[in-house]
């Protein structure tokens, strides 16, 4: 007895293996290739073709109300058993028609029967037509249009894969989302490339299943005449209406599903982009525009007023679609006037909110450009000689970098800070510290032209724009150091220096909307049309200023300003991004790049980027056109700053800096790796490079 309830309580029930999908997705397959070898009865037959008619309306269902195409993901393997269940019934069914189809219409079972006599109806041409243009319709028009667009939004979701991960790495990096969020979206990103993918081939299925149609009813036509004639002692008359009416009907109760499942196909790769379920996507889309649903009411209504047109459908249609436009203008102002209403009560709320609040005045002070703060000991570079003095020649400074670089640059306020030390300065661009040093006003920094060590006695420091090293010395000590030949800078002159790189440094974010539109508007009569043709129509003034900005911030000059705008112009007709443009733009001025870097000998000193490295970096640009970004790993980037400043830091020694060139794929983002840290380093492509300068290679970055 125990026995016998152990055994029962471990023996799986009939129920059991209903709810394990497992098997019966399995069992199911298996009888799929059982059709295919046994012969199925009549009653079993019918069962069989009524359950192929409900599983393609259920896929085409699922496929209307499905938010997204990603929800259906299974959908290629969907289609896949979908096409073996209709060829096995095909196969199936040819079998019945071939072996009975001498008992009369009934041989295949009831439901063949009923769609042979209901499309055929009593002529044969009719059948034959009707079943000829349902294949063309679902083998030329919907599978070869549903396959392309899988293709298609195969390629694009492929080729955009890199830009969307690179997209949540920058929202995962700024703290916008987090690493689940992040997890979630990479996830479908992949989920909707492997869909793609799969309904690419997929669609193959569903023009194999109509070639495979087409061939089997052209198989039971022959066949079954030959085998009515010659076995079953028929007459060619009998043989051909009994046998055409089981094909036609075969071939219809098989391909209604094969023309189902193929919409549903293209209803699903044809929904991307299309939020929301297909009805009140459509309904939502159509309706947007109540001006299109009028004209097309107003051309229904005129077509049927023309000769012999009759009126009545076009007046009804025309009815319909101008109800439609009416009721869809009214919906469009509910919404803008309830959204009026909401928008008044925010104000009134805000206004009423504002009138409790105490009324202290918001005072919104003016921000400094470029302010320099002085230590108390230093207050004494403001006194002197007129032409020694440090207010002077920072206004000299001002005159000579507007004339060297084009910009109008803005006042530089001087004022004294009481928390520095007496001796210290500190240079602000925006109010944000940019630079500081420190001075002596009584004594003078030496150098050594020859980087050898100082013999004088003296306080060692460093020199604060380019941090060589430097020792302040007493002013008695001044013929001493002309002897030796070291040069000799005052404190004055090593502020204005060190202001100068740092307004060099920062020149990019001083360049100001206000600026560039002055720049504009005092440009001469002759170029106004240039400057009309460029802005709006092409290029905003915000769009010209950033354009400027890249340019002065690798010390560009900006005074060619109309083959600046030329440029821009000629640049603006095959892109819109503002770096593509800047490159165009330098190209234009590869003359003045050229030769304001070459020496006072008209010679362009420069250091080549080694094949090996131009290889590496070009390999790690990712995306096409406009959408290139630079994947370089971090080891490698370290390792490319690391010798780079090996090769400059040499070159110094030497006195040289030399200009660096590279190719114009990757000058960009060359320029992008080292602006942070070697920002004094010009680089310039091949291409930018001016055919009559006189060029001496002082090595290779290797």
């Amino acid at each position: 007895m125990a026995a016998a309830v152990e055994f029962k309580a471990t023996t799986p029930s009939f129920a059991d293996l209903i709810r394990r999908t497992d098997i019966s997705f399995a069992v199911g397959v298996l009888i799929i290739m059982v059709v295919l070898l046994m012969p199925m009865p009549r009653p079993l037959m019918d069962f069989a073709l009524a359950l192929s008619i409900t599983f393609s309306v259920m896929i085409l269902m699922t496929s209307l109300f499905i938010m997204k195409p990603n929800e259906f993901s299974s959908f290629p393997t969907v289609l896949l058993i979908a096409t073996m269940i209709r060829l096995s019934l095909n196969v199936a069914s040819t079998r019945l028609i071939l072996s009975h189809g001498h008992e009369g219409t009934a041989a295949a079972g009831k439901v063949i029967e009923a769609f042979g006599q209901f499309v055929i109806g009593g002529n044969f041409v009719i059948g034959i037509v009707v079943f000829t243009i349902l294949i063309i319709v679902n083998f030329v028009v919907i599978t070869k249009g549903s396959g392309r667009i899988a293709e298609v939004a195969a390629r694009f979701s492929l080729d955009g894969m890199p830009g969307k991960q690179m997209a949540i790495d920058a929202d995962l990096a700024a703290g916008m989302i987090d690493e689940s969020e992040a997890r979630r979206r990479r996830k479908e990103i992949e989920s909707e490339s492997n869909f793609y993918g799969a309904m690419d081939g997929a669609a193959k299925f569903v023009r194999g299943d109509a070639i495979a149609g087409l061939l089997i009813t052209f198989i039971n036509i022959i066949g079954g005449i030959i085998i009515g004639v010659a076995q079953n002692n028929m007459s060619f008359g009998d043989a051909f209406h009994t046998y055409t009416l089981l094909t036609v009907g075969d071939g219809l109760v098989t391909q209604i599903p094969a023309l189902i499942v193929s919409m549903a196909s293209g209803l699903l790769v044809s929904k991307a982009g299309i939020e929301g379920a297909t009805d009140k996507a459509l309904y939502r889309q159509l309706s947007a525009y109540p001006t299109a649903l009028g004209m097309a009411s107003f051309v229904m209504a005129a077509m049927g007023l023309l000769p012999g047109i009759p009126i009545t459908p076009f007046i009804i249609l025309a009815s319909l679609a101008g109800y439609a436009s009416w009721n869809s203008y009214q919906e469009q102002l509910n919404v803008e006037n309830k959204k009026n209403l909401d928008q008044h009560v925010k104000d009134t709320d805000e206004d009423k909110k504002a009138s409790q609040q105490a009324t202290t005045p918001v005072i919104t002070l003016p921000l400094d450009m470029i302010r320099l703060e002085l230590g108390y000991g230093l207050l004494t570079l403001l006194n002197g000689e007129k032409n020694r003095q440090l207010g002077e020649q920072i206004k000299n400074l001002r005159t000579q970098l507007q004339q060297e670089m084009g910009i109008y640059l803005p006042q530089v306020r001087i004022q004294d800070n009481m928390q520095l030390g007496n001796n210290e300065y500190v240079i602000r661009i925006k109010e944000l510290d940019a630079g500081k040093g420190y001075l002596k006003p009584g004594d003078l920094m030496i150098m050594d032209p020859r980087a050898e060590p100082i013999t004088l006695r003296g306080e060692h420091t460093r020199e604060p724009s380019f941090g060589l090293p430097a020792m302040w010395i007493s002013g008695s000590a001044k013929a001493d150091a002309e002897n030796l030949g070291y040069t000799i800078v005052e404190p004055s002159v090593v502020l204005t220096t060190h202001l100068t790189e740092v307004i060099k440094d920062n020149i990019g974010e001083l360049v100001t909307f206000a600026d560039v539109q002055k720049l504009l508007d005092d440009m001469s009569e002759t170029y106004k049309k240039l400057l009309n043709d460029v802005v709006p129509g092409q290029i905003t003034v915000g769009g010209i200023q950033r354009v400027l900005q890249n340019l002065v911030g690798e010390r560009v000059s900006i005074r060619d300003l109309p083959t600046i705008l030329e440029g821009i112009a000629e640049a603006c007709n095959f892109s819109r991004n503002i770096v593509t443009i800047t490159e165009h733009v330098r190209l234009r001025l590869s003359r003045q790049i050229t030769f304001s870097n070459a020496d006072n000998e008209g010679v362009l000193n420069i250091v080549t980027l080694s094949p090996q490295w131009e290889q590496i970096i070009s390999d790690s640009v990712v995306g096409d056109g406009d959408a290139r970004q630079l994947a370089l790993p971090p080891s490698q980037m370290q390792e490319f700053i690391f010798r780079c400043n090996e090769t400059y830091d040499r070159l110094a020694m030497m006195g040289e800096m030399p200009v660096l060139v590279t190719t114009a794929y990757i000058r960009s983002f060359i320029r992008s790796i080292l602006e942070r840290v070697r920002p004094s380093v010009v680089i310039m492509s091949q291409n930018e490079v001016h055919p009559k300068v006189k060029i001496r290679s002082l090595g290779q970055l290797e």
